[in-house]
């Protein structure tokens, strides 16, 4: 009998239940308790999805990220917030976001403060402002504060100020973010198990037969950083004993099996690290639970030994990205252990060709019998909770699309089907399969998802790529940066250290709310319009007031940076509820890319066009790159995703030149997912960096040598590809750098990056408010590496989840900095 079991569920809630009690605790309009309580109520219903399994995941759930848990675990704090005597749940929402708890002021509040200000459309007018307060806290941040700068209250209040938020990057190849463990020479772990029993305790009384689940001590310490230079490996003898002590308060608490997270080991490894696990499994063997060391994202290759003959009862492969490890694996597991296969992928939405999984399931059954475990291939995390949330009343996914995919919910329907085949014959499924291959075939045969016109033109493109002369081919700028950056500052004028912004500004309650009105047909074409360019110009005089260099007008009409152009472009579909966390409360709706890709019509260009008519001051263009647009999608899994991106880059490439002939100078393309999309094995990167750099290339490199082409980058580790960076040839990149410290600048030491760049320096993540000396530091840090004739000057990223109370002062403080410096420099 094969036994079943989950790595992790998504935690956020079918209908996001868990960020807006984050969001209302946050703000200081609901207590600690009611947080709490919200955090119960959604663990007890996860674990009830999940029944039937054999072993159910126990510790995956998270109020903010599983990493920082483990920190806090561990006793891992930052020596900054080891101060705080209050609560731990406000010490660890410190070290999250740089503070807990705020005030802020609703939107009655706002036109109290705000008279005189232009109404919205009468018509809607009422509506607007009588669901403002209902609307609060839906797709971006929470209710807009006004220009009332956010107040501390409860425990920051009563205790310290805000402090520097950790570190936040990108968990592996996904689009989730983790807060980086922070290491040094001295430091100790201490165990504090709290969270984690809490949680067991719930689970047993709900008679759930529990599998705690840790991140693994050599995974830990390799995504931490060491903010002395010290060896992360020197701390494991220290880690270790903790490890041992938790391993036996949970087999003193009856716990037979605990899940020990490990993806590290499907990177490549030097032989410090691999003994690092020798060394760590070889000190935990001895405790009395069984530990089932598991694995995901890609392939063990070269580790597959190791992982086979660490001391532990049993291991878990991702069976859907590292297939070819399967067998071999099975050849060289010792007789006693478990092997898991995670046949189900959590990482797209796509149903499981069931029948193909059995065949390839049955002889490894055979041979492994009750030794062999199924389980998705890694947390469902990283996929929407529920599908069938989409069939209710206004769901926007047809019923062929929908018949096609499986959320996490249905994704554990399947691994039960799966077992019950195994265990009990195909005929005690007949019906499930039947399903199963009627779905399968009906995407296969469907016109939707092939366009013969596409597939030509990207045929066409790619032989015009294989000419010799740069001239013709479409993915080459006609001049040098050099040449081009000369007829750039003749027409922009621009002066040194250029302050500008990444794109969007908050999305208040009343934004959302107009752009919901608008879908659901309450708010016709011209009143949606009407507000959006109200916000639009409101966005303008700000920046204006404010002396930006280049302005942007604000993205109010955006929902989202991806799903806004797949909404545009045909061959993407959309859900209502697919909700999928990104970090802490920030959650996103991937587009599910199904066919092939084709602009139908212009998409920004009548906003741009709008905000430019404003100003006098250069208008960025804003769009999204198709690497992100491919990376932060649930992307087709019948074609490579080269081609995929290819086409992406084709559609975005006709907006650009659309934008181009409109008369817009500067032009933004995003790329903030292109690091993430790396394989995580540095043997295959370069093919990666082939295709996605050719793909931004084909999309920006169409425009004449006075168009300014912009991208922005944010939260990855960067250092190591910026050649391939550079390869993009954009004439301006913005990066992150505020909540590294600017550690992306220690990739300029060894390689000189030949264009302009903006090293972001405002941390749009955190609530807390950068001053204009911070800000100089920083630059000045960025000055000593690059030239500060090529330096700009902006946040890291977007700030469409901050308020204007908050945004307000930050950009101050950031436009005196620059300011300094050009006094500085004069």
């Amino acid at each position: 009998m094969v036994t079943t079991h989950n790595l992790g569920f998504p935690r956020i809630g079918a209908k996001r239940e868990l960020k807006f009690a984050l969001e209302s605790y946050w703000k200081g309009q609901s207590s600690r308790e009611a947080l709490r309580a919200t955090g119960r109520e959604l663990r007890a219903r996860h674990w009830q999805e999940q029944d039937g399994l054999d072993l159910v995941p126990v510790g995956d759930f998270s109020f903010y990220d599983q990493v920082l848990d483990m920190s806090f675990l561990l006793g891992n704090l930052p020596e900054r917030v080891q101060g705080f005597r209050g609560d731990m749940l406000d010490n660890y929402f410190r070290v999250a976001r740089g503070r807990s708890v705020q005030r802020s002021f609703g939107y009655a509040e706002k036109a109290a403060q705000t008279a005189g200000a232009t109404d919205v459309q009468p018509a809607v007018a009422a509506s607007l402002s009588e669901a403002a307060s209902k609307e609060a806290g839906g797709a971006g941040n929470a209710a807009d504060s006004a220009f009332a700068p956010p107040v501390a209250s409860g425990a920051d209040a009563d205790c310290c100020p805000p402090v520097a938020a950790g570190e936040m990057t990108k968990w592996f190849d996904t689009n989730y973010h983790y807060i980086v463990p922070e290491f040094s020479a001295g430091m100790t772990f201490r165990l504090d198990a709290s969270r984690l029993l809490e949680q067991l305790a719930e689970a047993k009384a709900q008679g759930v037969k529990a599998k705690p689940v840790i991140i693994g001590p050599v995974t830990y310490l390799a995504i931490g950083k060491a903010r002395d230079g010290s060896d992360r490996l020197a701390l494991l003898d220290r880690l270790l004993p903790v490890y041992a002590e938790l391993l036996d308060v949970l087999a003193a608490e009856g716990v037979e099996w605990v899940q020990v997270d490990e993806p590290i080991l499907v990177t490549e490894l030097d032989k410090a690290w691999q003994h690092a696990f020798n060394t760590a499994y070889h000190q935990l063997k001895s405790h009395r639970v069984k530990l089932l060391v598991a694995t995901y994202f890609g392939q063990l290759q070269d580790n597959a030994y190791l992982l086979a003959n660490l001391p532990v009862a049993g291991v878990h492969v991702d069976a859907v990205r590292g297939r070819d490890d399967v067998l071999p694996l099975v050849n060289l597991l010792p007789s006693h252990k478990v092997l898991s296969v995670g046949v189900i992928d959590g990482r797209n939405i796509w149903k499981t060709d069931l029948d193909a999984t059995l065949d390839w399931l049955a002889p490894l059954a055979k041979k492994l019998g009750d030794r062999l475990w199924l389980a998705p291939s890694c947390s469902l995390l990283h996929v929407p909770v529920d599908l069938a949330s989409e069939a209710d009343e206004g769901a926007s996914l047809d019923a062929e699309i929908r018949s096609w995919l499986a959320f996490a919910v249905q994704k554990l329907d399947e691994l039960r089907v799966l077992a019950r085949a195994l265990n009990e014959g195909r005929d005690a499924v007949k019906a499930e399969l039947d399903a199963n291959r009627a779905a399968l075939a009906s995407r296969r045969r469907s016109p939707r998802v092939t366009d013969p016109a596409v597939q030509a033109v990207v045929k066409a493109v790619d032989a015009a790529i294989a000419q010799t002369s740069p001239s013709l081919r479409p993915d080459q700028r006609l001049s040098a940066h050099a040449v081009r950056a000369q007829k750039q500052a003749a027409i922009l004028n621009l002066p040194p250290y250029p302050t500008t912004t990444i794109g969007s500004f908050p999305q208040t309650a009343e934004i959302r709310l107009a752009r919901r009105e608008h879908k659901a047909g309450r708010l016709d074409d011209a009143g949606y319009e009407a507000a959006m360019k109200e916000e639009i110009a409101r966005c303008v005089h700000e920046q204006e007031a404010l002396d930006l260099d280049v302005l942007v007008h604000g993205e109010p009409e955006r929902n989202d940076m991806v799903e806004y152009f797949g909404e545009q472009l045909q061959g993407y579909a959309f859900s209502r509820f697919g909700w999928v966390q990104s970090y802490g409360s920030r959650c996103v709706k991937p587009p599910i890319l199904f066919g092939d890709i084709s602009r139908p019509q212009p998409m920004t260009v009548g906003w741009t066009t709008y905000a430019q008519s404003l100003t006098q001051r250069p208008m960025k263009g804003m769009l999204t790159g198709p690497v992100t647009m491919l990376n932060w999608s649930f992307v087709r899994d019948d074609q490579p995703r080269s081609v995929s991106c290819r086409q992406l880059a084709l559609a975005i490439r006709d907006e650009v030149l659309d934008l181009e002939r409109a008369g817009v100078k500067v032009i933004q393309i995003d790329e903030a997912a292109l690091r993430e999309g790396l394989p995580l094995r540095r043997a295959q990167w370069q093919a990666y960096l082939d295709w996605a750099v050719e793909s931004f290339r084909i999309t920006a490199n169409g425009v004449q040598d006075e168009t300014q082409i912009h991208t922005h980058m944010c939260y990855s580790e960067f250092n190591d590809i910026m050649a391939a960076i550079a390869a993009m040839d954009a004439d301006v990149i913005t990066i992150e750098t505020s909540r590294s410290n600017m550690e992306l600048l220690d990739a300029f030491e060894d390689f000189r990056y030949p264009n302009d760049i903006g090293p972001g320096v405002y941390d749009i993540h955190s609530p807390n408010i950068p001053d204009a000396a911070q800000v100089v530091s920083l630059m000045q840090k960025a000055a000593e590496r690059i030239p500060a004739a090529h330096l700009w000057v902006n946040p890291d990223c977007g700030l469409k989840t901050r308020q204007w109370a908050e945004v307000i002062p930050a950009l101050q403080h950031m436009v005196a900095a620059a300011k300094t410096l050009r006094q500085a420099a004069a």
